[in-house]
């Protein structure tokens, strides 16, 4: 079911031949670190090291300089820290905006292990309110319905909370992008009517190939876009699931890209109280694993499956803040992860440093201890999983520690 440690210890080499093969199209082109990869290759299992200082590159304008974003890259962003992995390029994507404080960016950017290097894809437009476009719209239009800047970016800008997945057959990452900015008033006050805004789910696509946005518009039916819901994409279905489970919307939508039509799975033979019952809650994090072919998600402490052949949620395990066997799901507080070597999910809870295993399988969580180099503990800490290196990453800003599970 599950590749052998051979073949996901090769993977780097594997990789590396993939990317020759590719170069042309694989920008901006990092050379990976002798010193760096020397390391990850004498991880042992149980074992943490810090690799070093990430370098951090781009095309920063005045806006990216502004906040330093060309000394310490993104930074974890308050309800945004979740990063995509994207097969083809062999390197994580990251985007999405802090709350407000110090600053709200439609940034775009991608993290090189090997290298040991963020790179910039795409520099901020000018920054924005909480609730509006800011102090200086003059980068924003209203086109087709839709508030875009005039590079293509979207002019309101969200968290990701865990609306964020990677695309591999469309090579674009996408983003639920729900925000609280009064739009009708923007559209107002560029000298629009607010009339012609188009009001359904505000999906973008992100292309790090050519370094451009796309905003989708379907038609109706289509979900509610509600604060922290799930976007993931499933292989088996050929596009991406968009989920949520509270009194806004209850239920999980299926994303045909390219029709770009939106269709109600109707999860659990559409007994809303069974799937009310089964299925995540809002703040919930998780992933898509291909060997079992589920979704495996955690919210707070209660662990779900979702099951798409079967179009099934069950809640497989309920935990509780004091059983000392459970950790702490929140997509403002923990990552969760796929390792497809183990084919378990990783998690990472930043508020206490920890690290927990879980086998879906026997349905059991299992906090992790490592020996040698102690986790980063900076507040704007963001974390990934390497299946190229067979690593669990966490990055302090510029400063990069990893973890091998198995």
């Amino acid at each position: 079911m599950f590749p052998s440690r051979r073949a996901v210890l090769a993977a780097p080499f594997v990789l590396a031949a993939a990317r020759a093969a590719d170069a042309p199209k694989l920008e901006p082109k990092l050379a990976p670190k002798a010193s760096v990869l020397d390391k990850l290759k004498a991880l042992k299992p149980g074992q943490a090291v810090l690799l070093g200082k990430a370098d951090v590159v781009g095309d920063f304008n005045d806006t990216a300089k502004k906040w330093e974003l060309h000394k310490t890259g993104p930074k974890g962003r308050d309800f945004t820290i979740k990063m995509c992995w994207a097969q083809d390029r062999g390197r994580v994507l990251f985007l999405g905006a802090n709350h407000g404080v110090p600053h709200r960016l439609n940034d775009v950017w991608e993290f090189d292990l090997g290298a040991l290097t963020w790179a910039m894809l795409y520099a901020p437009d000018n920054n924005r309110g909480y609730g509006d476009l800011g102090k200086d719209t003059s980068d924003v239009l209203f086109k087709d319905g839709i508030l875009i800047t005039k590079r293509g970016g979207p002019a309101v800008i969200a968290h990701t909370w865990w609306g964020l997945t990677y695309d591999p057959k469309r090579k674009a990452l996408l983003f639920m992008n729900t925000w609280v900015t009064d739009r009708k008033k923007a559209v107002t006050d560029l000298g629009g009517d607010p009339a012609e805004l188009y009001n359904g789910p505000p999906l973008w696509a992100f292309f790090p190939e050519s370094r451009t946005w796309k905003p989708f518009k379907a038609p109706k039916p289509y979900p509610v876009a509600i604060f922290g819901g799930m976007l993931e994409y499933v292989p088996d279905l050929g596009g991406s699931v968009w989920h949520a489970n509270n009194w806004q919307m209850k239920g999980t939508w299926f994303h045909d890209y390219e029709k770009d039509t939106w269709r109600d799975l109707k999860s659990n033979d559409g007994k809303e109280k069974e799937f009310e019952k089964q299925a995540a809650e809002p703040e919930q994090i998780g992933y898509y694993d291909a060997g079992r072919k589920i979704i495996v998600s955690h919210r707070h402490y209660d662990t779900h499956h979702y099951d798409p052949k079967k179009n099934e949620w069950a809640k497989v395990l309920v935990g509780s803040k004091d059983d000392g066997k459970t950790p702490y799901g929140h997509d403002a507080r923990s990552v969760m992860y796929h390792d497809p070597l183990s084919g378990h999910g990783l998690l990472v809870h930043f508020e206490t440093s920890s690290v927990w295993s879980y086998d879906p399988d026997a349905k059991k969580w299992t906090k992790q201890t490592f020996e040698g180099d102690p986790m980063p503990t900076g507040g704007k800490r963001l974390a990934y999983f390497d299946p190229a290196h067979n690593a669990l990453v966490v990055i302090d800003g510029v400063t990069v520690w990893a973890y091998r599970y198995k």
